[in-house]
């Protein structure tokens, strides 16, 4: 793995940190004691000693609601509130929140939906996040690059108690600790032509009186100036016409355990913003580095059509972290970052014809498989298909360089095998990065026989840069990671102890980087974010910090103890999808399982309605919001 140089830190104020923030929903211990719980999960001839530590856990399934809606987006953001023992589920499809009866976990059913048409007409629902019997909404509003809402409503009688606006597109809301203060990451993404493009922050709200909310909001503006030096700091700052306000694009924040800092990730831009929630102002911008897969221990599997399982390294392929969720958590008074490392590329206007054919005012798409970025013929032969308009509007070709690729077959002038379906032909990569440019930042030219030639129109791409680091990270309060978990998914996934089901009784590899959306997909996934990591929470039991990682694509709850931030351990993996056969998934509903964790909540056993620490999570592809028991072992 290569960090890129932490070149600038901006005069601004910037605070101390330590944290602890689950996935949008607050969590606590209830006084460090470890038995405290299991206190009703055995009888209490059966507890542990008072003594005993608390050394793993694993997960149990226990129950699921459904949506009825197979990949739709019918359940992702969950909360939950411990008094009046509901759960709270951003239901997209209808641009509402479903209110779920949690009581017996088991069984969770629907007993309320929560709209936000009383805020504002059109508007939808991005993010929920319950505390203190408090429900806050982020409300997007219509058109989506319009300001946004934060809406706060009573967990128990569900009624709105008052709503702000905050800015563009608040795409996800939680609570600071100590319930004072709600936090928007504001995504501010384009519109789909690319013409109008908001700026991106993230909302302060008060709601000390929920009636009377007010609200500060952090932008980005005073970094306008740096743009060259946050590009050079390896930050990716890459769109259309971008200034470095309207292109940082907030997706996700977690926020240290004093209410005084948050963190919140730039997925898009491959970066965390700090902030001081005191001032409602950006005091950093961390850019994360790049993850190399040339080197042993981080390898993937590039391709989608080779019929195999091969995980190995490619020298000159780096993956762009792009994390999604990030949890913070403290040791030792030192606060640490765990980020789900997604990947995520930007495509505007790719439903718009126009856009293909060369209009450069109808989109833009970065996203572009190698076979097509390095083909021998050029980009003309794709004009019109999925040739991105700026690309071609940039160069008429682009070659590999053969000092790097020489290993997969690249010549001067020639790709050649790189180019193979086996190799990596298939892989999905970003045409914005890795080209070779002057020291103006303008791309060099090559000649059809890789000469470098002002008067040539071929890219030379010495690096090829692909979406994601399939992967977990763990970080700094400052940004420099501390450590990764490598190929270490994938290998899992493709090992002979990986098992599927609730039952954990079907071989992961005869599945592997298997999609969603159709059954038997075997490695389809593979030629674009892997296993794709999405969600992750982290809690406390006993003296253990336990990091809970879902996987978006292959599915299931990846569990590690990061106690000790700098070698974490996984300790269990469930996946509770049945039906891995079905070409139709959407035919099995109601036997399929649960597809696509997009969110996950912790429920400490204080709070729990069993008196046992619990797992949510919101499915989007099934459309389930899945329940599952937290079983804690401990020490002889």
């Amino acid at each position: 793995m290569t960090n890129t140089p932490k070149g600038f830190r901006p005069a601004l104020l910037a605070v101390s940190v330590s944290a602890l923030m689950l996935g949008g929903c607050l969590s606590s211990d209830n006084d460090g004691d470890p038995s405290d719980d299991l206190v009703q999960e055995q009888p209490r001839d059966q507890l542990p000693d008072k003594a005993a530590a608390v050394s793993g856990l694993s997960l149990e399934f226990l129950g699921r609601h459904s949506a009825g809606v197979f990949d739709a987006s019918a359940a992702e953001i969950t909360a939950y509130d411990p008094a009046s023992r509901r759960g709270f589920v951003v239901n997209a499809l209808a641009g509402a929140v479903d209110v779920l009866d949690l009581s017996d976990p088991a069984n969770p059913a629907r007993i309320e939906t929560l709209t936000v048409e009383a805020v504002a007409a059109g508007a939808v629902v991005n993010s929920v996040a319950v505390a203190n019997g408090l429900v806050a909404v982020a409300v997007e509003a219509n058109p989506k690059t319009d300001n946004g809402y934060v809406a706060v409503f009573g967990a128990a009688d569900l009624q709105l108690r008052g709503s702000v606006a905050v800015g563009a597109q608040p795409d996800m809301v939680t609570f600071t600790p100590d319930g004072r203060a709600i936090l928007t990451a504001n995504e501010g993404e384009p519109s789909d032509d690319y013409q109008v493009d908001p700026e991106g922050s993230v909302s302060v709200v008060d709601v000390t009186d929920p009636t009377a909310l007010t609200v500060r909001t952090a932008g980005f503006g005073a970094f306008d100036d740096q743009l060259a030096t946050l590009r050079a700091a390896g930050v990716r700052i890459y769109g259309p016409d971008a200034s470095v306000a309207r292109d940082l694009e907030p997706e996700y924040i977690a926020v240290s355990a004093d209410s005084a800092t948050a963190w919140v990730s730039l997925q898009e831009n491959n970066a965390l913003a700090k902030v001081d929630i005191a001032s409602a102002a950006i005091t950093d911008i961390l850019p994360l580095g790049f993850k190399d897969y040339g080197v042993d221990g981080q390898g993937i599997d590039a391709s989608d059509s080779d019929g195999v399982i091969n995980i190995r390294s490619w020298p000159g392929v780096v993956g762009i972290y792009h994390p999604d969720t990030i949890a913070s958590y403290q040791v030792d008074g030192k606060t640490y970052l765990v980020s789900a490392n997604e990947g995520d590329a930007r495509a505007w206007g790719e439903d718009t014809q126009a856009y293909w054919d060369g209009d450069l005012n109808r989109g833009f798409v970065e996203e572009i498989r190698v076979k097509h970025l390095v083909h021998p013929e050029g980009f003309a032969r794709r004009v019109g298909d999925d040739m991105p308009a700026h690309l071609n509007a940039l160069a008429n070709g682009a070659l590999l360089n053969p000092e790097v690729f020489g290993y997969c077959g690249a010549t001067a002038g020639l790709a050649n095998a790189c180019r193979d379906d086996a190799q990596l032909g298939r892989l999905n990569v970003t045409w914005t990065e890795g080209y070779r440019r002057d020291s103006e930042g303008n791309p060099m030219l090559f000649n059809g026989a890789g000469v470098e030639d002002p008067a040539g129109d071929r890219l030379m791409y010495d690096t090829l840069y692909s979406y994601g680091a399939r992967s977990v990270s763990i970080w700094d309060e400052d940004g420099q990671q501390v450590w990764d978990s490598g190929d270490a998914i994938e290998q899992f996934l493709a090992s002979a102890d990986c098992m599927l089901g609730t039952d954990r009784a079907i071989p992961c590899r005869d599945y592997f980087n298997t999609g969603h959306d159709e059954g038997s997909a075997f490695d389809s996934r593979s030629d674009a974010k892997g296993p794709e990591p999405e969600a992750v929470a982290v809690a406390s039991f006993g003296e253990r910090w336990f990091a809970f990682l879902g996987l978006e694509r292959m599915g299931g709850i990846l569990v590690y103890d990061v106690t000790d931030p700098t070698a974490p351990r996984q300790v269990d993996y469930l996946n509770s999808r049945e039906d891995w056969l079905t070409e139709d998934p959407s035919t099995v509903l109601a036997t399929a399982g649960d597809l696509g964790v997009e969110s996950i909540t912790v429920i400490p056993a204080a709070d729990s309605p069993t008196g046992e620490p619990l797992l949510l999570t919101g499915n989007e592809v099934s459309g389930t919001t899945a329940v599952y028991r937290v079983k804690l072992k401990y020490q002889d």
